[in-house]
């Protein structure tokens, strides 16, 4: 009676475990959603040691959060709610009693709901026992004279049971199972906790796979980040109805605001360490639709934005909001003195070069960078550790121009939906103002080493096809080369660096010449339709048995030999070549593990998720819009009825684009 669900685990070689179970606890206790999505974080207010005997009035110990006199005080805050609770901490059973050698650890959370208006927060007192493997949960709330209470209802706790050699349990049990309150939220159904949280945690605790970054929002308070990301995202939400651009509005808006948000808290704390009464002022380099830019100003930072290219939105914003249409060329004539910070945010040719123009811009400019796109000085970035990821090895790149540039570099994950989320930030300086001088040098240095190994780079791929061994190459090289080799006083700092074109290629397949597509596309379908074994598949709507030709799967490889060389040729002048131009066709195509196959259309689900409102939209709107190339082409028609499929079959049934008609309502 309690067991809420137990999952058994098992620890080949007993390398992970019970190591493996504490980091698993340690994800539920500081990073909560990222088993229940309706909470946004947790805040951990204190954590120490605490003694387990009734007459011990020994304080918590070891702190792990907070500093100075705040961590003082969440300290001394621990140590009440501890004193006040001990005697009500008769566990009944099955849940295992404290006890053995050594003190327990607690610590005081907060459960942030996510949600606009927000849940209220709950407030837990979490104490682990390390000797009994247990981890015990006690909701806590105030009665009316302001003394805490355990809210027993809700207490459960987490064990962990070695039974022999590699076999482990991990449990769940409450003891109050009748009387759990559950608010969908903080407190989830009891058969939640013992189906989705039990079955994550014992799949954590052997998964040996530590990882390369920082946990998300490590250096600013998620609780904090938490309102001001939903008061942002309540604000803002309207932007996505009216997008005029063509990328995905609900991605850029949420994650402008998402950057936005953590740049305000960031901002704050720093005015509180440096004693700053006056907003910060910054510089978007390479700013793009200038959203976060719009979104800062409004909140009452000064500031610009600077892009190359104009976008159309930057009309809907309004005089306030600070947008220039200029290149950046890295020289002393684009320098930002009076600049507080210079931000970064995704802004590939130039990512790199930010450290450098603000450590040259003034001693007291710092920078925040998000790194995307993989660009050295002088170009792409090339690889040289393949130990590393691509996206690991770019970023401890850039952080290394940090250093070189004289800054205390850090990094932290931002919560935003993009797989390239990490942010490198310089906030103080590793040597006096009186340096600086030295530091210029040596930033000098460093770019020339980086050029010079760059054309050493080349040689080596046309001579060997090796490409591990430049960093040694790079000093001794550095060491002869001359130190003005790259003109600090001048215009430029490399007079070969290339600025994006103010003009964007569109180099998708997307502007190919429609005749040519289609070319591709019945040449390919009959490629797969006429290979051999033939599949059919059998069609059982109503009863019937009818077969349609799904033809052959066939890599891209042996796909690419039965095209003709101009074809090819004129494929591999844009990104992605051919299999972007059969992905761009997914009506016909399906490109999976490297393989071509013909859509079959009755197999398509339904998206488990729920799709965003503006997708569904778009959806509706261009149903029937489109011949179905099944019906034309396809020696068995379409293998949907007329009704089902969402492309005509024939003009009769065209319908004319909704999206055409808004997007020239729009111009």
């Amino acid at each position: 009676m309690g067991r809420v669900g137990t999952a058994a685990v098992r620890d080949p070689g007993g390398a992970a475990l019970p190591r493996g179970f504490w980091a698993a606890v340690r994800v539920w206790l500081e990073k909560p959603q990222v088993a229940n999505r309706r909470l946004c974080g947790a805040a951990v207010e204190a954590e120490g040691m605490v003694p387990l005997g009734e007459g011990a009035e020994a304080p918590p110990s070891l702190p792990a959060v907070g500093g100075g006199q705040e961590g003082r005080a969440e300290v001394a805050e621990l140590g009440r709610l501890w004193r006040e609770v001990r005697g009500q901490l008769a566990l009944p059973p099955p849940l295992r009693f404290w006890g053995g050698p050594g003190e327990l650890r607690a610590l005081l959370r907060t459960l942030l709901p996510r949600g606009r208006p927000p849940a209220p927060a709950a407030r837990e007192l979490v104490v682990q026992d390390v000797y009994n493997g247990t981890v015990t949960f006690l909701p806590l709330e105030e009665n009316c004279e302001g003394k805490c209470l355990i809210k027993k209802c809700n207490i459960y706790q987490i064990q962990l049971k070695h039974i022999k050699d590699e076999e482990w349990s991990v449990s769940i049990v409450a003891p109050f199972p009748e009387d759990w309150f559950s608010d969908g939220i903080a407190y989830p159904k009891l058969a939640w906790l013992g189906n989705e949280l039990l079955s994550k945690l014992a799949k954590w605790s052997v998964e040996q796979k530590p990882s390369e970054f920082k946990s998300t929002l490590s250096l600013i308070s998620v609780a904090k980040y938490s309102k001001v990301y939903q008061d942002l995202k309540a604000k803002y939400k309207e932007m996505v109805k009216v997008w005029p651009e063509v990328t995905d509005p609900e991605k850029f808006v949420y994650e402008d605001v998402a950057i936005a948000s953590y740049l305000l808290i960031l901002w704050e704390e720093e005015r509180k360490e440096k004693g700053l009464t006056k907003k910060q002022s910054f510089v978007d380099l390479g700013c793009g639709n200038g959203l976060l830019v719009h979104i800062l100003n409004n909140e009452g930072h000064s500031g610009r934005g600077i892009d190359v290219r104009r976008r159309k939105i930057w009309d809907m914003y309004g005089p306030e909001t600070h947008l220039e249409e200029s290149t950046i060329m890295p020289g002393d004539s684009h320098l930002f003195p009076d600049t507080d910070w210079l931000i970064g945010n995704h802004s590939d040719e130039l990512t790199p070069w930010i450290p450098v123009i603000a450590a040259r811009s003034s001693y007291s400019c710092c920078y925040f960078v998000l790194p995307c796109c993989f660009f050295d000085f002088h170009g792409k970035y090339s690889r040289r550790q393949s130990k590393k990821t691509q996206y690991r090895e770019y970023l401890d790149f850039v952080a290394q121009v940090g250093f070189v540039c004289g800054f205390h570099v850090e990094e932290d994950c931002l919560r935003i939906p993009s797989t390239k989320r990490v942010s490198l930030i310089g906030k103080n300086r590793t040597y006096p103002p009186t340096e600086s001088a030295l530091i210029d040098k040596q930033i000098t240095q460093f770019i020339n080493n980086r050029q010079t190994c760059a054309g050493i780079m080349c040689d080596r791929r046309v001579e060997f096809n090796h490409k591990d061994h430049c960093d040694g190459v790079c000093e001794e090289v550095g060491s002869e080369l001359p130190e003005d080799e790259i003109e600090t006083a001048g215009t430029t700092w490399m007079p070969g660096f290339q600025p994006r074109e103010k003009v964007e290629q569109i180099r998708n397949c997307a502007s190919l010449p429609r005749e040519f597509v289609d070319e591709v596309v019945l040449n390919v379908a009959n490629l797969l339709l006429n290979a051999t074994p033939q599949k059919s598949c059998s069609n059982m709507q109503s009863g019937s048995m009818n077969f349609w030709n799904q033809g052959e799967s066939l890599s891209l490889k042996e796909v690419a030999e039965h095209l003709n060389k101009e074809t090819l040729k004129r494929l591999k002048s844009e990104y992605g070549g051919l299999q972007t131009l059969l992905k761009n066709n997914h009506q016909v195509f399906e490109v999976l593990n490297g393989r071509v196959h013909i859509r079959d259309w009755r197999k398509e689900k339904p998206s488990s998720k729920t799709t965003p409102e503006v997708k569904r939209r778009l959806s509706a709107e261009a149903f029937k819009t489109r011949l179905c190339w099944f019906f034309l082409h396809h020696p068995d028609g379409c293998s949907l009825p007329s009704e089902s499929c969402p492309y005509a079959h024939g003009t009769e049934e065209l319908r004319q684009s909704q999206i055409i008609k808004k997007k020239k309502h729009i111009q």
